[in-house]
């Protein structure tokens, strides 16, 4: 299970650098998950990810980390189904109106919190 964290955490870094490198990338994959019920689809990969953190710390180095971003990926998801779909909609609009040196800063936190998760592994 420790392997699976520290695949998903390197997969986040890489994520990460491309939205650092193209911050347009993040504006069409945030218009994809705009669009119909598709952002349910973002809340569920997010209780996925949290069930496999869940599972998978008490294996890893630093477990209260990847406890931290397992409740972190539930909350996250709990949200979505909370605002209700237009309102997390509404979000996203304002977000894609944002200029590309904000995406360039959530790039770097996506980065970095890759980073982090596949250290605590």
């Amino acid at each position: 299970m420790e392997t699976v964290i520290k695949i998903i955490g390197t997969v986040i870094v890489c994520v990460g650098l491309v939205y650092l490198i193209k911050p347009e990338i993040f504006r069409v994959i945030m218009r994809f998950f705009a669009k119909g019920n598709r952002l349910y689809i973002a809340a569920v990969i997010r209780f996925a990810l949290a069930i496999v953190f869940f599972l998978g710390a008490r294996h890893c180095g630093i477990k209260w980390v990847i406890v931290l971003f397992g409740l972190i990926f539930l909350l996250s998801g709990l949200l979505i189904f909370m605002l209700g779909l237009e309102r997390a909609k509404g979000i996203i609009r304002w977000y894609q109106g944002q200029p590309s040196f904000v995406y360039r800063i959530v790039a770097i936190i996506v980065l970095s919190v890759g980073l982090i998760i596949t250290y605590s592994a």
